[in-house]
C-alpha cells in the first residue's frame, strides 16, 4: 500500500543482502529509496534499475558512512535527487572477524564501533535538522540477536551491537517530542551472500534453536523495516524487534 505522500528513505549498505531486501520492501511500500553503497556500484545500480523498471523510484549513491565528509555529501546528493530524508535505515557493516579474547585488540572493537556507533551518529546528525523542521522522522537501526546470545569469540562485534542498541533507546527518548521515532531491528542468521560458505550442518544446528523451525528470509526483515518506516508504526519507538523466528525472546 502506497504512503499518502511519497517520502524518501536512505538505506546504507544496500547494494546486496539484507540492505537490498530493505530497499526493495521500502520501494514497494511507496518510498523513494536511496541505495547507498561504498564499493559495489554495479550491484547498487542494477538493484535500482530493477526497481525503476517496475515503476518504482530509486537511485544509487556512493559513500563511506564512517567518514564525516562522505556522509555530508551523501545526504546532500540524496536530498537533491530524491528529496529530504524522512526515513534513515542504518544497515552498513564491514568485516566481522571471530577472535578469541587473546587475539582481540582494542582496534578490533573500534573497527566495529565505526559502523555501529559512529556511522549512526554521523547519519542522524546529517538528517536531524530536516526531520525536526518537518516534525517527522524514522530512524531504523539494524542490530543483531548476538546481543542477547553473547556469541563467543565475537565480543568485538557483540559489544558494538550492544552499544548501538543503547544508542537507539537514548535517541528515542530524546527525539520523540520532535515526531521522530527510533527503533532497532535485530535479525537472526538470515542466509545472504555473506553466508555462502555455511555448511548444511551449521544451518541445521542453528535451526534446531529456532521455534519456527526454519531459517529466515531477507525479505522478511525488509518487510519489518518497511512497517517501522510507515504511518502504522507512528506510536512505536525505542524498541528492539527481533526477526529470528523466536530464537531470542524478550
Amino acid at each position: 500500500m502506497l504512503v499518502a505522500m511519497q517520502r524518501t528513505a536512505l538505506v546504507t549498505g544496500a547494494s546486496r543482502g539484507l540492505g537490498a531486501a530493505m530497499a526493495i520492501a521500502l520501494a514497494e511500500a511507496g518510498f523513494a529509496v536511496a541505495v547507498n553503497y561504498m564499493t559495489s556500484e554495479g550491484r547498487a545500480v542494477e538493484l535500482c534499475r530493477s526497481l525503476t523498471g517496475r515503476g518504482l523510484r530509486a537511485a544509487a549513491f556512493q559513500g563511506d558512512v564512517r567518514a564525516e565528509g562522505d556522509v555530508a555529501r551523501l545526504v546532500s546528493e540524496v536530498t537533491g535527487a530524491l528529496g529530504p530524508v524522512d526515513v534513515l535505515v542504518v544497515n552498513a557493516t564491514g568485516h566481522q572477524p571471530m577472535l578469541s579474547i587473546e587475539e582481540q585488540t582494542w582496534q578490533d572493537y573500534l573497527d566495529q564501533m565505526e559502523f555501529f556507533v559512529k556511522s549512526p551518529l554521523l547519519l542522524v546528525q546529517a538528517v536531524l535538522g530536516g526531520m525536526r523542521e518537518r516534525g517527522f522522522g524514522r530512524v531504523i537501526q539494524i542490530g543483531s540477536e548476538v546481543v542477547e546470545l553473547g556469541n563467543p569469540r565475537f565480543a568485538n562485534y557483540v559489544a558494538a551491537k550492544a552499544a548501538q542498541l543503547g544508542q537507539t533507546r537514548s535517541w528515542a527518548r530524546e527525539l520523540g517530542a520532535s515526531g521522530i521515532t527510533v527503533n532497532l531491528v535485530a535479525p537472526g542468521w538470515i542466509p545472504t551472500e555473506r553466508s555462502v560458505d555455511a555448511t548444511a550442518g551449521e544451518m541445521a544446528a542453528y535451526v534446531a534453536g529456532v521455534p519456527l523451525g526454519r531459517m529466515g528470509d531477507a525479505a522478511e526483515v525488509g518487510r519489518v523495516v518497511a512497517f517501522l518506516a510507515g504511518d502504522g508504526a507512528g506510536f512505536v519507538t525505542g524498541q528492539k524487534i527481533a526477526v529470528n523466528g523466536g530464537r531470542t525472546l524478550g
